[in-house]
C-alpha cells in the first residue's frame, strides 16, 4: 500500500490565509489607533444638539474641534466607560482669546460636553447691565449675540443683569450666543481653563432634522 505524499499545496495556502488575515488585522488595529490618537490630540467631530450658540451654530450642525490650540490634554478617562482616573493635566497650557468659541466638560457633569464663547479672560472686570456687556467698565460691541426677549426690570435675574464680577486666575467667564436661552456662566460659575477639550473650527456637515433637509449654505463656514 502506497503512503499518500503530504499536501503541499494545502499548507502553503492555510499560511497565505492567516497571513492574509494577520495583515487585515494589523491595518485595522493600526488605523484605529491611529484615529483614537486624532480624536484625542489633533482633531475632533462635534454635533450641536441645542440651540444657545445661535446664529452661530445652529442645531444639527456638525464641526470640527482642534484639540491642541490651547495646549495638550492628557487622557484621563477609561474610553466607552467614563471612568476618570485623575484630575485634568494640561501640557503647554494656553488661555484662551475674547470671543473664541470652545468645547469642554461640563462643570456639573463632566460627561457631557457644552460649547459657549469667551467673554471674560482671567483678570477681567465683568459686568451685564441690562443685556449689555462690560469688560474692564468698556461697553462690548458684539455682533454675534442673539436677544430674543427684552431685558426684565429686577435686577435678581442673572441672564439680564449680572455682576461686577472679577475673573479669577485659571478661570473663564462663558456665554452662549442666544443670550435668552442659553445656560452659561451666568448660572454656573466661572470655568476651570483646564476643562477645556478644544478651538471650535469650522462647520463640515448640517442636517435640519426638523424639515428633513440638508443645509448645504453652512458646508465650510469658518467659526468666529
Amino acid at each position: 500500500m502506497e503512503n499518500n505524499p503530504p499536501n503541499h499545496n494545502n499548507s502553503s495556502v492555510k499560511k497565505k490565509n492567516k497571513s492574509i488575515f494577520r495583515e487585515y488585522a494589523e491595518a485595522i488595529f493600526i488605523a484605529l489607533l491611529l484615529a483614537l490618537f486624532i480624536r484625542t490630540f489633533i482633531i475632533q467631530a462635534f454635533k450641536i444638539p441645542s440651540g444657545s450658540m445661535q446664529n452661530t451654530l445652529l442645531i444639527g450642525d456638525h464641526i470640527l474641534v482642534s484639540k491642541f490650540t490651547y495646549g495638550v490634554h492628557i487622557p484621563n478617562v477609561i474610553p466607552f466607560l467614563n471612568i476618570k482616573l485623575f484630575d485634568d493635566i494640561v501640557l503647554f497650557q494656553k488661555t484662551p482669546k475674547r470671543e473664541d468659541i470652545i468645547v469642554f466638560k461640563y462643570p456639573k457633569n463632566e460627561n457631557r460636553d457644552f460649547i459657549k464663547r469667551v467673554i471674560g479672560i482671567p483678570g477681567d472686570l465683568l459686568e451685564v447691565r441690562q443685556q449689555k456687556v462690560f469688560i474692564n467698565e468698556k461697553l462690548i460691541n458684539e455682533k454675534f449675540a442673539l436677544h430674543t426677549d427684552m431685558p426684565q426690570k429686577t435686577r435678581l435675574v442673572p441672564r439680564d443683569d449680572f455682576g461686577p464680577i472679577v475673573v479669577p486666575p485659571g478661570h473663564l467667564f462663558t456665554m452662549g450666543d442666544n443670550r435668552e436661552n442659553s445656560q452659561d456662566s451666568r448660572f454656573w460659575g466661572f470655568l476651570k481653563i483646564n476643562k477645556i477639550k478644544g478651538k471650535a473650527l469650522v462647520i463640515y456637515w448640517s442636517w435640519n432634522a426638523e424639515d428633513s433637509w440638508v443645509r448645504f449654505d453652512r458646508f465650510g463656514q469658518i467659526l468666529r
